[in-house]
């Protein structure tokens, strides 16, 4: 599978994640993301020795979509204070079962992580130890069995967008951990980070890094 640079700069680089591709190694053993955009930087600046690149943030396995990683320690700091503070804007779009109560709308949930089933448990009311949920999202369009949504996050939880959408009778399609009806041939999620917005680690510059929404859902709607 060869790597889609997205964008890059001396701290920074975004490439495309695709769907069923780890971003990071895990107890499989399989292959991941990290190691792959490591290899391109390893042959591309001809470097020996074990090549830095930082982790900022994730995308679960069966998601697409951009992620950025750092080049630098430089630029780990600065963009993970990013994300820290919800400067990065963070947009993903999504095909879901049937239609979403509003044509807009804020989220706000309660979650907690199961790790051993890999699971959130979900809650309209705080808890103690559940963590704050924030998104809004849009129907771009509907055709009353499938919804095409564009969503923002305000917080980044694991399988925030997923736990919250099924809250509200909207699984996404694919996403039978959270109610979908069946899964994708692939395993995939209808479910694609695709824009993200931050600064560079050495100027206040913004960029956005977007892709476009896959050709394949307009199978559904």
């Amino acid at each position: 599978m060869e790597l889609q640079v997205l964008y890059e700069d001396n701290h920074l680089i975004a490439v495309y994640k695709p769907a069923g591709i780890l971003v990071q190694e895990d107890k499989t053993g399989d292959a991941s993301l990290l190691d792959q955009v490591k290899y391109y930087l390893k042959e591309k600046y001809h470097k020996t020795g074990n090549v830095f690149l930082g982790l900022i943030h994730r995308l679960d396995r069966p998601v697409a979509g951009v992620i950025v990683f750092a080049k630098t320690s430089k630029g780990a700091a600065r963009v993970s204070e990013q994300f820290r503070n919800h400067e990065v804007e963070k947009v993903y779009h999504a095909v879901v079962v049937g239609k979403p109560p509003q044509q807009k709308d804020t989220l706000i949930s309660y979650l907690q992580k199961n790790e051993n089933s890999n699971k959130v448990a979900i809650s309209n009311t705080p808890l103690p130890d559940y963590l704050r949920a924030e998104l809004s999202y849009e129907v771009v369009r509907s055709n009353g069995k499938y919804s095409l949504l564009k969503i923002q996050l305000g917080t980044g939880r694991s399988h925030q967008i997923r736990a919250q959408l099924s809250e509200i009778g909207c699984q996404i399609v694919g996403d039978v951990k959270y109610g979908a009806p069946e899964p994708l041939p692939d395993k995939s999620l209808a479910l694609v980070a695709t824009s993200l917005t931050f600064k560079t680690a050495t100027t206040d510059e913004t960029h956005t890094v977007t892709i476009p929404i896959p050709e394949t859902w307009k199978k559904y709607v």
